[in-house]
């Protein structure tokens, strides 16, 4: 069992780019956040790959994660994930902000996501954050065990550089 945040780690949180080294732990955030998560394999693909990987961490602790491909004028923000110990303090959305501003620097003007309809959370953040939804891709996420059908993702756009937002 991790060790509970405490006021101090909100305080001494800092971006840096993602390591091959911190991958067991993003994997286990995404594992303890998302119904469909990254393996070790896909994050280390990433990497290799150059897209923008960055994380925010304590000194012993992965807060939150994001990965951002850019190409032609467009970013896509293909994960972003607060560890549920540090959710609603504000790291989603200074993640989003960090990989927004990466993707403008690398010339991109558009940045796309894609995101569940039963994420009333992320929605809520990116929808104020100035995304708007441009579209739909229809049994886009597999299907939860137990679950008949699979489900949609909502396709969200913003126009960069982003205007400064709450």
């Amino acid at each position: 069992m991790l060790p509970q945040p405490t006021r101090s780690d909100s305080v001494n949180v800092f971006l840096r780019a993602m390591r091959p080294s911190d991958l067991d732990l993003v994997v286990e955030s995404e594992t303890l956040s998302l119904k469909n998560p990254w393996s070790k394999r896909i994050f280390a693909d990433c990497l290799r790959a150059g897209y923008e990987s960055w994380v925010l961490a304590t000194r012993d602790r992965i807060v939150a994660h994001g990965v951002l491909s850019v190409g032609v004028e467009e970013a896509h923000v293909l994960t972003l994930c607060v560890h549920p110990d540090f959710r609603r303090q504000g790291y989603g959305r200074r993640m989003l902000r960090h990989l927004l501003d990466k993707g403008y620097r690398k010339a991109a003007r558009v940045c796309f996501l894609e995101v569940r309809p039963s994420n009333a959370e992320a929605r809520s953040l990116y929808l104020a954050m100035g995304f708007v939804q441009v579209g739909e891709r229809r049994q886009y996420y597999p299907a939860e065990p137990g679950d008949i059908q699979r489900e949609d993702a909502l396709i969200l756009s913003c126009a960069l550089p982003l205007e400064v937002r709450g």
